[in-house]
């Protein structure tokens, strides 16, 4: 059933946030509760440099290491991609997650620097290879109707685990880095678990289970169509929605680099940087799910360029010479942007792709955000050296010009 065809009835009941989790399947369930397992777990990105620099490697030395975790990550998540074609969905979690629990409990016995950039690259990789496959669990358990919020679903177990994980970190640290690896460890072993338990069981060429009450798709879960990413590659206008990602992602985390810089130039006290991160995580937690009640209906065109451009505005705000209510007040601006578009935006790539090439175009999408995530920061931190506040004007142009590749690149009437 499309979103089109919907009769009001419908659009109220795919508007239901309570309904959505009650109709979930289960599978699509163990997949956003393993998600949050796993984020509440992730505590190697944050304390990697701070365990080197204590086991006495020098800080240069440290953060080429989590440099080789984040291209390890980005990799990982292509991998990811691949692997769901040859594979399967269950198969490639389960195994993701148990390289990852193997691999952090070894970052314990490292005897050598390179042991050690091997070790972060290849955590990287293997805490990111079950992405695409959730991904495509969910896209193909759900219902058009359904998909946009079951997404923001996902998404909002990803930032409850991501924000809770470096509380929880910092408990374990204070007794030990042991206590902390094997915590993770033992995160990443229970979501391979709880995948092997009640993830249906696919094969690649195989049909798989669509949508409940709804008939197998013969494609879902087969060998990607032809090229593989070469497809994804040859889809000019889903490369052009990849063109956007990598804007809105670059634009995007800029809040985690130069807006410190900004808010410490202002001769402002470094809590009100702590506060504005706050203000975007009590939004996102808080009103992700309802604003996504009523942005599922919209066109995923019209959602995906209203998110960048609230996000890009948001952050041209703060090149005004105002004071903290004024910063406060901006960064409420791009964190409803963040919420009216990041949803669909995840949700759109399963409905570009063809049913068996779906995990492609999943990885493509979450690696170009990788991409965009990774240079990003050093990019904007280079051009605030150079232009000073004007960096935040340039933040509005790339995401005008992200938005404007979503315009020509995404269908007007398509809905996720």
């Amino acid at each position: 059933m499309s979103v089109e065809g919907a009769t009001r009835t419908g659009d109220a009941e795919a508007a239901g946030i309570v309904l959505t989790w009650r109709e979930a399947p289960l599978p699509v369930k163990a997949v956003i509760a393993g998600i949050m397992v796993n984020r509440l777990g992730g505590f190697l990105q944050v304390f990697l440099v701070l365990y080197m620099v204590a086991g006495g490697y020098p800080e240069v030395r440290a953060g080429f290491a989590l440099a080789a975790h984040g291209a390890g990550a980005v990799a990982g998540i292509l991998l990811g991609g691949w692997l769901v074609g040859r594979i399967g969905v269950r198969a490639s979690i389960v195994s993701s997650m148990t390289a990852n629990a193997a691999l952090t409990a070894a970052f314990l016995y490292a005897a050598s620097y390179p042991v050690m950039l091997l070790l972060a690259a290849g955590t990287g990789a293997a805490s990111q290879v079950y992405r695409p496959a959730s991904a495509e669990l969910v896209s193909r358990l759900t219902s058009e109707e359904r998909r946009v919020m079951v997404f923001a679903m996902y998404r909002l177990a990803t930032n409850l685990g991501t924000t809770a994980a470096p509380l929880i970190g910092a408990a374990l640290v204070a007794h030990s880095y042991t206590l902390l690896f094997w915590a993770e460890a033992a995160a990443a072993l229970g979501v391979a678990v709880l995948g092997s338990r009640l993830l249906p069981g696919d094969r690649p060429g195989s049909a798989a289970a669509g949508p409940a009450g709804a008939k197998a798709d013969p494609e879902a879960g087969a060998e990607a169509g032809p090229g593989g990413y070469r497809a994804v590659l040859g889809d000019r206008n889903f490369v052009l929605f990849l063109l956007a990602i990598l804007g809105f992602s670059a634009v995007y985390t800029q809040y985690l680099s130069t807006l410190p810089l900004a808010v410490r130039e202002r001769g402002l006290d470094i809590f009100v940087y702590g506060v504005l991160v706050a203000v975007n995580g009590l939004i996102v937690i808080l009103c992700e799910l309802v604003v996504t009640r009523k942005v599922q209906r919209w066109p995923a065109r019209i959602a995906t360029i209203t998110g960048v451009l609230a996000v890009g505005g948001g952050l041209a705000a703060y090149a005004l010479p105002w004071g903290v209510a004024g910063l406060v007040a901006a960064t409420v601006v791009w964190s409803v942007g963040e919420i009216i578009g990041s949803p669909t935006m995840t949700a759109y790539p399963a409905l570009a792709a063809a049913p068996g090439n779906r995990s492609r175009y999943l990885g493509a999408s979450q690696a170009m955000f990788g991409v965009g995530s990774a240079v990003g920061p050093a990019a904007g931190v280079a051009a605030w050296t150079l232009m000073g506040d004007a960096v935040w004007l340039a933040c509005g142009a790339v995401a005008a010009l992200a938005a404007t590749a979503a315009f020509i690149g995404m269908p007007a009437s398509a809905k996720p």
